[in-house]
């Protein structure tokens, strides 16, 4: 057996992933994986798009490319920033991955050392962890509260403890749902302007509001002092593996080559495949739908959540995305109600994993955006079922 590399000791394997192998049977409802909606992705155009990126340039498609990305498609990702956020980016700042995980790593690489103190959300993206977990950090959590993030808490592991790195999602975030107010985020790139941490903002979910007022990034107050991480996976399809990181001018060379030692650069021919059907279709009116299909979803999800649950479990009501975030009594453990609900046959992703202070015992986070509107109302009812017995056994008076 060899040795593995010490570092190693510290990544835990995705426990999402773990899960999902458990939902391979078609008959488990699984609210546990962040899937978009399969029906929702755009086979044909894309078919189209493959079709003439071959017959017009196939073999320069099929060729090797440059490390920072396909020209046309920085270009895109700088104009959608000025489009939707009035944000002026430089295409030359805009490096393409593949998948904002990827993103994830190369900034890890860059940026962190053995014993750095890497700040994150309580509870936090599972992915962000486990990428940042490979460069053997230290965490410090920050619980959120429903405008946002502990401020206290925020600014005691920046300027307190001199915080390396703040990784954040402030749209709809994954697991919660939950948004930071336009207050919060002047708050938090308060604390971060006066201090040398990195700031990284991840926005996987931030074009899929369903209602309420879209806020500005963090970022935007901190112009030319963070990275902004976007993807494709959830207005595109997640299969195309292609995200993006904008960064400082200063700081996209170590990027870039962090990334020539990891992969060389992005698949040519998905980026060219991506620039076509983005010059051939209308993007905005594809996430329209995809807003109006996850938007009911949701609705729905939350309605038989709060005609099946008891009333003393609690959820958030995220205005966009794809995620909410349930609470059970103090005293009830999500990973017991796991194994219940797995009895009756549907799937949810237990909150512990998404603490790096050992917290989230008694919360789990429900996906909304895959399944089907009628396997939602099933699954949420079984669920209900499962929570009764899990209060029952407490010995709690189960509400109506």
């Amino acid at each position: 057996m060899p040795a593995f590399a010490k570092r190693m000791s510290q990544v835990r394997r995705s426990f999402i992933r773990e899960i999902l192998k458990v939902t391979a049977d078609p008959s488990i409802i699984s609210f546990a994986g962040g899937l978009p909606k399969p029906d929702l992705f755009p086979t044909g155009p894309m078919a189209e798009a493959a079709a003439k990126v071959l017959a017009d340039n196939g073999p320069a498609a099929l060729q090797y490319s440059v490390t920072e990305g396909e020209p046309a498609l920085r270009e895109w990702i700088a104009a959608r920033y000025k489009a939707k956020k009035n944000m002026a980016v430089d295409p030359a700042n805009v490096l393409v991955t593949n998948g904002s995980q990827q993103s994830l790593d190369l900034l890890g690489k860059v940026f962190l050392d053995p014993g750095d103190l890497v700040a994150v959300e309580l509870p936090g993206y599972i992915g962000a962890i486990q990428a940042f977990s490979v460069f053997e950090p230290q965490f410090a959590g920050v619980p959120l509260t429903p405008q946002g993030p502990d401020i206290d808490r925020l600014s005691d592991a920046i300027l307190g403890k001199q915080a390396k790195m703040f990784y954040a999602v402030p749209n709809f975030q994954n697991p919660s749902g939950l948004t930071y107010s336009l207050a919060a985020r002047r708050a938090v790139a308060e604390v971060l302007r006066v201090s040398d941490t990195v700031f990284v903002e991840d926005d996987p979910y931030g074009e899929l509001r369903f209602f309420g007022e879209a806020q500005p990034p963090v970022s935007a107050f901190l112009p030319g002092d963070a990275f902004m991480l976007g993807t494709f996976s959830k207005i595109a399809a997640p299969g195309l593996r292609l995200g993006w990181v904008v960064a400082t001018p200063d700081t996209l060379p170590k990027l870039v080559t962090a990334k020539q030692a990891s992969d060389l650069h992005c698949s040519t021919f998905v980026q060219r495949l991506l620039i076509q059907y983005l010059a051939d279709n209308d993007l905005d009116a594809h996430i329209a739908t995809i807003r109006r299909v996850y938007g009911a979803q949701r609705d729905l999800m939350v309605e038989r959540i709060k005609a099946e649950f008891p009333p003393e479990v609690t959820c958030t009501e995220p205005e966009g995305g794809m995620f909410l975030w349930v609470s059970l009594p103090e005293g009830c453990s999500a990973f017991d109600l796991f194994d219940l609900c797995i009895k009756e046959k549907v799937a949810f992703v237990p909150g512990g994993p998404f603490f790096v202070d050992g917290g989230g015992a008694r919360e789990m986070r429900l996906n909304f955006s895959n399944a089907e509107p009628e396997r939602i109302a099933e699954g949420v009812a079984r669920m209900g079922r499962a929570i009764k017995t899990l209060l029952a056994g407490t010995g709690r008076a189960v509400g109506a």
